[in-house]
């Protein structure tokens, strides 16, 4: 009998994930794991990892599975917190999700999980693999989940094929309302429980507010950039070769204080993202502001009046050498090389048309249509039919 260990997050999807795991008649241990306790950062008062190990425990009592609290706090401090606090502060916007589950999930957890002798890791996320023969050897491929709602393959771009090697995905396959169906029908107490949100495992988290515990206050001021700013305008060079023009147009728009007109203060450009509408409390205009970019050396907010401002749009990313990452190592692109594929930058985008280009110096992603608040720090993932085949920090 094959041993699983399931991430037991108190939430409806774990549950189901257990719960059809044994229906299948495998060995489950159900684990849950505590991966915040610092009372230095408070977030709110309410305790949420103290009711969700709750709710898992009971869980695994109805199921008749063993059951464990491992707590992952230190290297989730290391790993995931200071790295967010770091990226902040350097004004790039980091993903604490897709990295939760690279370097805790799947890597610190699934150690734990092969110690008590599991042959899988399993968790609830809405995503299906596959395996493949490859040139006599197994390859495992990791596709998108069934529900086009929930889909959440972009949180695991960052997997290796030792790790989808062992992990499994039970409810990929169903929708969210099949989902909580079954919940009932098994009679957990997690059935009708509201899906978390916030960060993975922190709770309820206000990011503004988390980062201004560790990022301190400084007063600067909030530009506004005309949108016939001449940088928009400017008649395109032309270039000797197609690295020139993807660099050329991977390249965003730099501004000094002097290209606009100062619109209000601001109490921190490592608080604010690009795109982002809220928190500018600048009256005053037609449509709302956005940030088009900051400048965190300077302490500048630059912002764009409307969502269609031309300072939130770019249709080509880079990705250099070292952030490339292929789950697909057999697909991987040498020097020269270009592969059409659909890609996201963000969780819940749809996924648009791109085309993929190989060079010495890295990896531009070029987008058939343009796309809003491409931001250092984030991942972009691309696709082919349903599967995941590799992602990058976008430079």
């Amino acid at each position: 009998m094959k041993r699983v260990v399931v991430g037991l997050s108190g939430g409806v999807d774990s549950s189901v994930t257990a719960h059809l795991l044994k229906e299948q008649g495998y060995e489950v241990i159900g684990l849950f794991m505590k991966n915040w306790h610092d009372d230095s950062v408070t977030i709110s008062n309410e305790c949420p990892w103290l009711e969700d190990s709750n709710d898992a425990m009971i869980i695994a009592q109805k199921l008749g599975i063993p059951f464990q609290v491992v707590d992952l706090s230190e290297q989730y401090k290391e790993r995931i917190v200071d790295y967010m606090f770091d990226e902040y502060e350097k004004g790039r916007t980091p993903n604490p999700d897709v990295l939760c589950n690279r370097e805790i999930k799947f890597d610190v957890f699934m150690d734990i999980a092969l110690k008590l002798g599991a042959d899988y890791v399993a968790t609830g996320h809405y995503c299906r693999k596959a395996e493949e023969e490859v040139n006599g050897e197994i390859v495992y491929k990791l596709l998108t989940g069934k529900d086009n709602n929930k889909d959440q393959s972009y949180f695991l771009c960052q997997l290796s094929q030792e790790q989808l090697a062992k992990a499994l995905f039970p409810i990929g396959d169903l929708t969210k309302p099949k989902v909580r169906e079954i919940a009932k029908e098994a009679d957990l107490i997690t059935a009708e429980k509201k899906d978390s949100q916030g960060l993975c495992f922190i709770g309820k988290v206000r990011l503004p507010e988390f980062l201004q515990q560790k990022l301190q206050p400084k007063e600067g001021e909030i530009v506004q950039i005309p949108n016939d700013f001449s940088q928009y305008t400017k008649s395109i060079p032309r270039f000797e070769n197609k690295e020139a023009e993807l660099k050329y147009f991977s390249t965003k728009f730099y501004y000094i204080k002097e290209d606009g007109k100062v619109v209000g203060k601001h109490q921190g450009a490592h608080y604010f993202t690009k795109g982002q509408r809220k928190g500018l409390a600048v009256g005053g205009t037609k449509e709302p502001l956005f940030v088009i970019e900051t400048d965190v050396e300077e302490n500048i907010i630059y912002t764009g009046e409307g969502k269609n401002h031309a300072g939130l749009y770019r249709n080509v990313l880079f990705v250099s050498n070292e952030e490339i990452h292929w789950i697909r190592e057999d697909l991987a692109l040498q020097v020269g090389d270009t592969m059409e594929v659909e890609a996201r930058i963000r969780y819940r985008q749809q996924l648009e048309k791109a085309t993929l280009y190989q060079f010495k110096e890295g990896l531009y992603v070029c987008f058939d249509n343009k796309q809003s608040a491409i931001q250092e720090g984030q991942f972009v993932a691309w696709y082919k039919n349903e599967e995941l085949l590799g992602s990058g920090v976008i430079s």
